[in-house]
């Protein structure tokens, strides 16, 4: 590149500098927005529910009954209506009152004596909310293997069986969901933010008519989309950056990478989502198209799949390769391995590949579609 493309390139990055700085939608975008987008993710998408409401039906007053019942009521994860009778929450099941209930039947205490009954107890669950639904009747079970351990040990008993089964969790030891979901957001939040950065720069020269002097002057076209790419890239990093501070601060996801890991990886990203941004651009004249287009093109084939909250290879076929060329689906690999393994370059190059393969086609496809003339 000669010294009279650098200088036409510097002046195109200050011009778009300047343009940031004035522009008020740009701020908001790089900077307001990841905060928004972020805050709004960590608060909405947790899995781990806690103050289930259930109906707790005692229908056997002994001493156990009362012990079991105690500790369901003493547990984070209930808010527990109790009564005498079953027939006493049937309104509030079907009014949505309550999610579940637990019965203590009348032959509780007999059941437990005998050694053919597993569960002397029931839980009904509301199924119209299958996920609380599964979450009710696993902590149910949980509070009922604690109860039973803990009553073993007053025993002087042993509650454990010949064969018990000892699950063990890699990566995300204590199951929270925040600490998958949350990395895999900053993913959603960073390809609407960069597809958006960029998708107004084009068309927002035609709507205001100066890309006819853009046009009268000797700027090459990849010289104008480079110039145009740098000033928001770098905006689109300090975004990220954003995001991880809040992500790290607010919500204490763990983050066992480098920093220099992230920064590269990230860096590979946002010149995919800046250069879908730029191709929308450069297929529109009108901002509000551009920005309409960016939210259905980068967002939702982003959020349904990157695998954020559907894994890929349980779609079918065609529509898992189709997710392959979504740069989001790498980036939230990279992200989850980052945040909870560390930096596994051996799993964390090909995703990069994969990610600067999409941005190298999407900004040959601007290229190709950026016109030197008004035609």
């Amino acid at each position: 590149m000669s010294a009279l493309s650098l200088r036409r390139l510097r002046a195109i990055m200050a011009k778009e500098s300047l343009q940031i700085v004035r522009d008020p939608s740009s701020i908001l975008i790089g900077l307001i927005l990841p905060v928004f987008l972020t805050l709004l993710s960590g608060y909405s998408t947790n899995l781990d529910i806690e103050h289930i409401a259930i109906g707790l039906a005692l229908e056997d007053h002994s001493p156990a009954a009362r012990d079991l019942a105690a500790s369901f009521a003493a547990t984070k994860y209930f808010d527990v209506r109790q009564g005498g009778d079953r027939r006493e929450f049937t309104d509030a099941l079907t009014r949505g009152d309550l999610y579940g209930l637990v019965v203590i039947p009348q032959t509780f205490s007999r059941d437990l004596a005998r050694a053919d009954v597993t569960v002397p107890f029931q839980v009904i669950a509301d199924g119209s909310v299958p996920n609380t639904a599964t979450f009710l009747q696993n902590y149910a079970m949980g509070v009922w293997q604690a109860w039973m351990e803990r009553r073993a040990r007053e025993r002087g008993a042993s509650a454990t069986e010949p064969v018990r089964l000892a699950p063990r969790t890699w990566y995300n030891q204590e199951l929270v969901s925040l600490n998958s979901l949350l990395p895999g957001g900053m993913a959603i939040n960073l390809t609407l933010i960069g597809a958006l950065l960029t998708a107004l720069v084009v068309a927002r020269e035609w709507e205001r008519g100066t890309m006819e002097a853009m046009l009268a002057t000797p700027v090459g076209r990849f010289e104008m989309l480079l110039g145009k790419l740098l000033p928001y890239f770098l905006l689109g990093m300090m975004a990220m950056f954003l995001c991880l501070g809040i992500t790290l601060a607010v919500f204490h996801v763990p983050f066992r990478g480098s920093t220099f890991a992230l920064a590269v990886v990230s860096s590979v990203f946002m010149l995919s989502a800046l250069g879908l941004g730029l191709l929308i651009s450069s297929l529109s004249n009108s901002q509000f198209v551009a920005s309409q287009a960016a939210i259905i093109t980068a967002f939702l084939p982003a959020y349904f799949l990157s695998g954020y909250v559907f894994e890929p290879s349980s779609m079918p076929l065609p529509v898992e390769w189709l997710s392959r060329c979504i740069a989001a689906r790498y980036y939230v690999s990279c992200l989850k391995t980052l945040f909870l393994v560390g930096d596994a370059w051996g799993l964390l190059m090909p995703n990069m590949a994969g990610m600067a393969a999409i941005a190298a086609v999407m900004f040959a496809l601007t290229l190709k579609n950026s016109s030197r003339t008004l035609s």
